[in-house]
């Protein structure tokens, strides 16, 4: 794979033999980011869970003290007064059956995040096949499943994130912008790792954490020291 000439500097900076503090390795990755726009910082945490088994899957959210950095858009499946209560407390759609034709029909998926209440899945599962792929079927788990609207539209707009394994067993989260200061990525990225280390599945024997790498989005990945995480 052929790499940019920024992305062939910023690796020399980085020494592969070394596993880095997390405050190194912010600082690093921070002064790695030169693209022309705010690149997003994200932590990929490679663990030895396997998710084919299902008391090892992890999946849930927390809130990130200093948010994201991006503005999430929020749809809402509710009724009654839930859509009230939905609209009233910052959903940027809300609706039920009626949305169905366009989001399978017309392809719209102008929504980063979806919240619905129970009395709504039943609806929801039916967009199982095109929301479900994207990582965006509503889970109580992540909170998303809920009759408390508010506090979950609230949480999702103060910089809540979802995390989840992926098929090879890797966690891909962002942890915000490389216009952060460092103090903010490392407040932000030490409160994810909290929920992960207390994620770990009971069932899972020998190492729970084998890496974790942060990166911005163009620049070259820098390794941590996972011992010195948990």
């Amino acid at each position: 794979m052929k790499r940019g000439k920024k992305y062939v500097e910023a690796a020399k900076k980085i020494d592969r033999t070394v596993q880095y503090d997390t405050a190194d390795a912010i600082g690093i990755v921070k002064s790695n980011a030169t693209a022309k726009f705010d690149e997003t910082i994200e932590a990929h945490i490679r663990t030895g869970c396997d998710g084919r088994h299902a008391e090892q899957q992890i999946r849930g959210a927390v809130v990130l003290p200093h948010g994201t950095g991006k503005t999430v858009k929020v749809l809402v499946f509710a009724k009654g007064v839930k859509l009230d209560e939905a609209q009233a407390a910052g959903a940027d759609y809300v609706g039920g059956e009626e949305l169905l034709p366009k989001i399978q029909n017309e392809g719209w998926l102008d929504f980063d995040v979806v919240v619905a209440t129970p009395d709504m899945m039943g609806v929801v599962g039916r967009l199982g096949r095109v929301l479900g792929p994207k990582g965006l079927m509503p889970n109580p788990k992540a909170g998303t499943v809920t009759m408390d609207v508010t506090k979950a539209i609230n949480d999702i707009k103060a910089g809540k994130i979802e995390y989840r394994l992926d098929k090879t067993n890797i966690i891909h989260v962002p942890i915000g912008k490389a216009s952060f200061t460092e103090e903010q990525l490392a407040d932000n990225f030490q409160t994810l790792m909290d929920a992960i280390i207390k994620a770990r599945p009971s069932s899972l024997k020998g190492q729970y954490l084998r890496s974790v790498t942060l990166a911005s989005t163009m620049g070259p990945g820098v390794k941590l020291n996972v011992a010195k995480l948990v």
